[in-house]
């Protein structure tokens, strides 16, 4: 795997900043004369958003794997389980070169480990104390304000906005009930989400494949580890729990972050802000469909505008010639 990764393997370039930066067309990617790229522009802005949405599936459905684990461990232990488990196996799997790397590409990948180990310690901590559709709901305002910060057309501000209505109907008017610590804390979750989305989008074009995102969930476990051994030490040692804690690691881990770093390779970090706000969405029709929960108009109508904005995010943001 390590052969000629090096140069196979890497991330095109774009120029300017890591937020709302453009996409740059490989070599010979432009459109033909009389018009005829525009089909193939569309097919190459719906891959990446395939990933985002095929790694917020498998996020949804690791969270409910990881209800079952948080009674046993606590929420912090579920972090160290989740990060430590995921790094070792990434570890193993891409092998990424120490040597060779600048330090700018060192203090990347420790900011975003660091961003991603502080983004799930103030998540489940949020978990623990409110309602989880509160908790996601607070946490995806994070990523929509990075995307009204970053935009640069004022259409952008449209589809936040509309995108913002909908996870706040989704939330079913219960904000005033909710405890203020875990409150901030999912309010800090989702400014870390913010971070884990730039330092993931400069990752992915410093280090070739998933070897930057490996070496950072290194970084996230190192950090975790001492904060899930002080809640609950030799019970994250028990052969279930290992076994669940794979499974989480690899559902809400592993496979959501190499597909979302895959895909901030091309799509810019604003867009995937907003396509962000398909979490809540994504949590409420998995609850209906695998809980049996069944789904409020509110509910139904605030899935169709995070829905709504988030393909006019995407349509806004295509290449054009």
């Amino acid at each position: 795997m390590n052969d000629s990764r090096s140069t196979r393997g890497r991330a095109p370039t774009r120029t300017g900043p890591a937020v709302g930066s453009v996409v740059v067309l490989p070599e010979g990617a432009g459109p033909a004369s009389g018009g005829g790229g525009t089909a193939p522009a569309r097919r190459r802005s719906l891959g990446p958003v395939s990933l985002v949405v095929a790694g917020a599936l498998s996020v949804q459905f690791g969270a409910a794997v990881a209800v079952m684990l948080m009674p046993r461990t606590g929420p912090l232990g579920v972090v160290t389980l989740r990060l430590v488990l995921a790094a070792l196996v990434l570890l193993a799997v891409c092998r990424p070169r120490l040597r060779g790397h600048s330090r700018a590409d060192w203090g990347t990948v420790v900011a975003f480990g660091a961003a991603m180990a502080a983004m799930n310690v103030l998540f489940y901590q949020a978990a623990h104390r409110i309602p989880l559709g509160a908790a996601v709901t607070l946490e995806v305002l994070g990523p929509l304000v990075m995307s009204v910060i970053a935009s640069r057309r004022l259409v952008n501000l449209l589809w936040a906005g509309l995108a913002l209505g909908g996870v706040a109907l989704l939330s079913g008017g219960g904000f005033d009930r909710l405890d203020p610590v875990g409150a901030l804390f999912a309010l800090g979750a989702g400014a870390m989400w913010a971070a884990y989305i730039v330092f993931s989008a400069r990752t992915g074009r410093r280090f070739p494949q998933a070897d930057g995102l490996a070496l950072a969930m290194g970084v996230g476990a190192l950090l975790s580890l001492p904060l899930g051994l002080m809640e609950a030490g030799s019970r994250l040692l028990v052969p279930t729990t290992l076994g669940l804690g794979l499974a989480v690691a690899l559902m809400s881990s592993v496979l959501p972050y190499t597909l979302e770093l895959l895909a901030l390779r091309t799509l810019p970090a604003a867009t995937f802000a907003v396509l962000m706000s398909l979490e809540p969405a994504i949590a409420a029709t998995a609850g209906f469909l695998v809980l049996g929960q069944a789904l409020a108009p509110t509910e139904a109508a605030a899935i169709g505008l995070v829905v709504a904005a988030s393909i006019g995010a995407v349509r806004c943001s295509q290449v054009r010639p």
